[in-house]
């Protein structure tokens, strides 16, 4: 038995998610939270993971700028997590929702031991096409207490639907972006970095884990950089492999040319000052930093990883590769590089598709009515 709101109140919505540090699920959750008609919805979001830092507040400032209440459960590691369920439950008991929306993995677990004898939906969301067994047994039980699982790509609930979960119960709702204020962006001082303004910059955006790729990356470099000879590269992120990854780059020889600045507030400035995108993900769900360059007006080259294809659309031919293979990669590298028409061109047809496939409205009307349609039905047979 589930709960329904009454005649003339708001549908109250909890978002769920790990944490609220800056990252792509944690920027559509805010978007969408922030982007819900409040006349029809009353938000509130839950962080796993402590309150943020410095400028790693930067969601939770806009979240409580526009009056959402934000409250964090405090596990700053898996040997909390029980008592984070017992924190959730606490939380959404005294909240009492309609709907609860987790994002991320270790939120759609958690969302789902705490709903045991609760009376809101749950719908969960996939995010990323994770390829580990024991993550897609979770999630397997996960998707049977739930009313619905939002997956972020088609490519990922085909993957959700292949690895067992229920097929009637996944629903496609993209990223989005915000491509006015990304157009808005104004290119940086790179000399503030240490970078000579007269180098072309090619970006990588992402945290430095082996997921990213940046290893095979860094790899090909010597290569790309001896046919062009006026690029650096920028790497942008934080991460376990960023020892590793300056040690690669001083044993391949090219740290003068790749620039290693940590994590940025001022990635959508960095991509205006930049003149070409790389994602060379091992495994993905839908990047929103592609989107993001894809706003910006950037060529875009990366992997053939889940939602690449759907966000590039038709120009993916001209700006993926298979994931290792090295000479594919330098020679979409090399030719962007060197073809300024053609990086034009793809960057124009990757912000004009942003624009009208991939906006914030769509994102949160999408949202809005399969909550909307669910509450309508009336109560339903989940556990």
């Amino acid at each position: 038995m589930t709960i329904n709101p009454t005649a003339g109140e708001r549908i109250r919505v909890a978002f769920l998610i790990t944490e609220l540090n800056v990252g792509g699920a944690e920027r559509c959750l805010t978007q969408l939270a922030i982007g819900l008609d409040r006349t029809r919805f009353e938000p509130l979001v839950i962080s796993i993971a402590p309150r943020p830092t410095g400028e790693q507040l930067a969601l939770v400032d806009r979240l409580e700028a526009a009056e959402i209440p934000v409250h964090f459960l405090n596990a700053a590691s898996k040997w909390r997590l029980l008592n984070a369920v017992r924190r959730l439950r606490r939380t959404l008991d005294a909240f009492r929702p309609h709907v609860v929306q987790s994002f991320l993995f270790h939120a759609d677990v958690l969302a789902s031991l705490a709903r045991r004898r609760r009376r809101w939906r749950l719908f969960l969301g996939l995010r990323v096409a994770d390829p580990s067994v024991w993550r897609q047994r979770l999630e397997r039980w996960a998707a049977q207490q739930a009313t619905a699982v939002v997956c972020v790509s088609q490519a990922v609930r085909d993957d959700a639907r292949n690895a067992g979960l229920p097929a009637n119960k996944l629903v496609v709702i993209p990223n989005a972006i915000d491509v006015p204020k990304q157009r808005q962006a104004k290119p940086l001082n790179v000399t503030t970095m240490g970078i000579d303004p007269a180098r072309r910059l090619m970006l990588c955006v992402g945290r430095l884990h082996p997921q990213k790729g940046i290893d095979w990356l860094l790899s090909t470099l010597p290569v790309v950089f001896e046919r062009l000879p006026a690029h650096d590269l920028v790497i942008v992120g934080a991460g376990p492999e960023d020892v590793r990854l300056r040690a690669q780059a001083a044993k391949l020889d090219i740290t003068h040319r790749v620039h290693f600045i940590g994590w940025r507030r001022d990635v959508a400035q960095l991509m205006s000052t930049a003149s070409l995108f790389v994602l060379t993900s091992r495994w993905e769900g839908m990047p929103n930093v592609v989107l993001e360059a894809m706003a910006a007006g950037l060529p875009i080259v990366a992997t053939k990883t889940h939602g690449v294809r759907e966000l590039i659309g038709s120009a993916h031919a001209e700006q993926t590769v298979d994931f290792a293979d090295s000479t594919a990669l330098v020679e979409r590298l090399v030719a962007l590089g060197q073809d300024d028409q053609l990086s034009r061109r793809l960057g124009d047809a990757n912000q004009a598709r942003a624009t009208t496939e991939f906006s914030l409205d769509g994102m949160v009307a999408a949202y809005a009515s399969l909550y909307e349609s669910h509450l309508a039905g009336g109560n339903s047979s989940e556990a």
